[in-house]
């Protein structure tokens, strides 16, 4: 397996990275940063996934505020 040290999402998971940003913004705070109905909508943790996971668009911006979110650390 390649190694990837300067990748900050390498080995991350996307449930693990939308845990994280759930714990740091919870629901209404991640709907205000990413306007998705996923996460105004009734939200849950299993169909933000699944949405994630069949929209590309989406989860870039996720990874991108979770990569932020980090960086302030």
């Amino acid at each position: 397996m390649e190694k990837q040290p300067n990748n900050p999402l390498h080995g991350k998971t996307l449930q693990s990275i939308l845990e994280h940003l759930l714990d740091t913004y919870g629901w209404q705070g991640l709907a205000y940063h990413i306007d998705i109905n996923c996460f105004k909508n009734e939200p849950s943790l299993s169909s933000s996934l699944k949405f994630l996971r069949k929209t590309p668009w989406a989860r870039q911006e996720v990874e991108a505020l979770y990569l932020r979110t980090i960086a302030h650390r």
